[in-house]
């Protein structure tokens, strides 16, 4: 790893990138490891596609990805919360003060229909928390890490170029009716009608269709302005890129039964594993 270990020190020479006794740089590792597997099947004539019990797709590359990195999180001797991982109750894992959360693959819908838009994510959750993700595309070569602790966050291009994506001031909501088009991130395979009713009350909006993680990347580098979300969707498909939001002065915020926006940041590692509609910006 130490390639990528001199890249990250590069990036951020002035910190630590140990948190929490952790070497994250095994994160960013283990996430370039993946891509390479991913592309492997992205590239070859035959997905071994499979349905899952909850008719969600699963392919070789699912597989192949949660198994490397698996392997390598291991070495961290703490928890790996995987959506490809054997299911893990509540009653163990409520204890966990400090664990990795992965999505493998996530769009894999996206894989399928060969888009592109997919990424791997690997977080690192404190308490509810995630304070450190990684999100890297594979097919766009762009490694996203960053978080709060690292108090910024930050984009690796071709295992190259390295640097600071821009801070943000944090922002009320209603900073989108002072603007004259509002960039409105869509979910290119999930889309409601409350969706639309979100689009619907701004006068002149942009829409930017977009899968996986990819949509709360585009916030970060600021190529759009706010991201709702009302179609469900898994803790480990945000935990990642909000964490490099969070890094950027960004967040993703609970909605209320109301459908209005709280003050409250999605939390994680719930009994039910499932995200409640929520807004980022």
């Amino acid at each position: 790893m130490g390639n990528t270990q001199a890249t990250i020190t590069k990036c951020i020479n002035r910190l630590n990138q140990v948190i929490e006794n952790i070497d994250v740089t095994i994160a960013v590792e283990s996430a370039y490891l993946a891509g390479d597997a991913i592309m492997d099947v992205y590239n070859s004539a035959d997905f071994g596609l499979e349905i899952k019990s909850d008719d969600s797709p699963l392919t070789l590359a699912d597989k192949r990805a949660h198994t490397l990195i698996v392997k390598h999180l291991k070495e961290t001797n703490i928890p790996i919360l995987s959506e490809e991982g054997d299911s893990i109750s509540y009653q163990e894992r409520r204890n966990w003060p400090l664990f990795w959360m992965v999505d493998p693959l996530d769009g894999t819908k996206e894989f399928i229909k060969r888009n592109g838009e997919f990424t791997v994510n690997i977080a690192l959750i404190k308490q509810g928390m995630p304070i450190f993700g990684v999100v890297y595309s594979p097919v766009l070569e762009k490694m996203y890490f960053g978080g709060n602790f690292l108090e910024n966050s930050f984009v690796e291009e071709k295992k190259q170029n390295c640097t600071a994506l821009s801070k943000y001031e944090s922002k009320n909501i209603s900073f989108l009716d002072d603007l004259d088009i509002v960039r409105i991130i869509a979910s290119r395979s999930h889309q409601s009608i409350d969706d639309m009713s979100f689009i619907d009350q701004y006068s002149k909006t942009e829409l930017m269709p977009m899968g996986s993680s990819l949509k709360f990347i585009v916030l970060a580098e600021g190529k759009a302005d706010v991201y709702p979300r009302y179609a469900p969707c898994m803790e480990w498909d945000t935990a990642a890129a909000h964490a490099i939001l969070q890094g950027v002065g960004m967040d993703i915020y609970q909605m209320d039964g109301n459908k209005s926006v709280t003050n409250n940041s999605l939390i994680y590692n719930k009994e039910n594993l499932l995200n409640p509609n929520f807004i980022s910006y």
